[in-house]
């Protein structure tokens, strides 16, 4: 029964650091259109900062779908391995953003395909920024389900 407590609270755990990473790479990409189009901290009007507290969670969706079938590969690698460390997940969110525009590159009906240089460099950059975030909020105990185990009942 304790074993299955273990899954349920890191399936929880995962589920929240995958909307912790969306959001944040959301967050980036809006706050890089934002500068593309000659925003500045200093010229934020109450327009331009109230509408980011509607893009923001609105890109994010968008962010999830097309991120989800990557990332959970992603995530299961890093659940087996037990992998802990920042730049692994950085470099992973950089892996599934290549993968999203690869796909999207590849697709007959796609009409959104990326295709400027900047813009790819925008995707990819997000997707490190999801990736750190999802190392701060859920891959820093990665393993930990299966790990501690072990460490209780004194097998190494």
């Amino acid at each position: 029964m304790n074993r299955l407590v273990a899954y349920i609270v890191r399936l929880a755990i995962i589920l929240f650091g995958y909307a912790v990473a969306s959001l944040a790479a959301s967050a980036f990409l809006n706050i890089l259109f934002l500068a593309s189009l000659g925003f500045t901290p200093q010229d934020a009007q109450p327009v331009a900062t109230a509408s980011l507290y509607f893009s923001i969670p609105f890109v994010a969706l968008f962010v999830a779908y097309f991120a989800f079938m990557p990332a959970a590969i992603v995530i299961l690698i890093a659940e087996i391995l037990g992998r802990r460390d920042w730049l692994f997940y950085a470099l992973a969110g950089a892996v599934v953003a290549g993968v999203f525009l690869g796909l999207v590159d590849h697709a007959q009906e796609s009409t959104f395909a990326v295709t400027d240089t900047s813009a790819i460099m925008a995707v990819i950059g997000g997707g490190m920024v999801g990736g750190i975030f999802y190392w701060l909020s859920a891959g820093r105990w990665a393993g930990s389900w299966w790990q501690g185990d072990a460490r209780s009942t004194g097998k190494t």
